[in-house]
């Protein structure tokens, strides 16, 4: 196995920042420091990591509903829960992609590096379904602008699923993960998020899954997480 691709095994990176330990000289075969990324290595070959050894540990997939107030971080250094903090499990968990600190719902945790890599990579198009709470109710034309593509200040968003709950409800489903995108599209219209909430992320849904609790998946959850991925 390809020693970037291992190390995401072991939990300890999504493979492109992995590739970026190696290429810093953080990592280690046999003792010696190894740059090449490519370097193929099994696990009778005492990796290590900044000196500590790694080895690929269990697969591990949680669904969390993140409440308002906490972090999409693996660790938090201020006053803040991150949202890692939710799960008991031994494992080395990190959030696949991120939800604003004032946005609550659907996150997911996991150890598999490639796992959480393809899931958000822009090139595969994984959906992501949000329930938004508007300031003011869309008007018609309105929604269909956002189904069509808004314009923001990195470039046009890609056209997106869109239907109405209520007045002031609407739920959006994108392809693409950009920074605070789901807030700016409705300031894009005019518009503004009072209340947002991750009710989807590829297959899984959040379901009745109360807020601030976890569950891991199931087996099967997981193994269509790699066919929502492109495997």
């Amino acid at each position: 196995m390809r020693l970037a691709k291992y190390l995401a095994h072991s939990g300890v990176a999504s493979r492109r920042r992995a590739e970026g330990l190696v290429r810093a000289g953080r990592v280690s075969v046999g003792g010696a420091v190894v740059t090449d990324p490519a370097r193929d290595v099994t696990e009778a070959d005492a990796v290590a990591v900044d000196g500590a050894a790694v080895a690929p540990e269990p697969r591990e997939v949680w669904a969390v509903n993140k409440p308002t107030g906490v972090t999409s971080t693996a660790r938090e250094p201020g006053s803040r829960t991150a949202v890692v903090e939710l799960v008991r499990s031994q494992r080395r968990l990190y959030p696949v992609g991120r939800l604003d600190a004032d946005s609550s719902g659907l996150i997911l945790l996991t150890n598999d590096g490639e796992l959480a890599n393809r899931l958000t990579h822009p090139r595969y198009e994984v959906p992501r379904t949000y329930r938004i709470r508007l300031r003011r109710r869309a008007t018609d034309g309105e929604l269909q602008r956002l189904r069509g593509g808004v314009d923001l200040d990195d470039g046009p968003t890609v056209p997106a699923r869109v239907r109405r709950l209520s007045p002031r409800v609407i739920e959006l489903t994108l392809r693409e993960g950009r920074n605070r995108q789901v807030r700016r599209m409705a300031e894009a219209i005019g518009n503004e998020v009072v209340g947002l909430e991750r009710v989807r992320f590829a297959s899984v849904r959040l379901g009745e899954l109360g807020s601030g609790k976890a569950r891991p998946l199931r087996p099967a959850e997981v193994e269509r997480l790699w066919k929502d991925a492109g495997l």
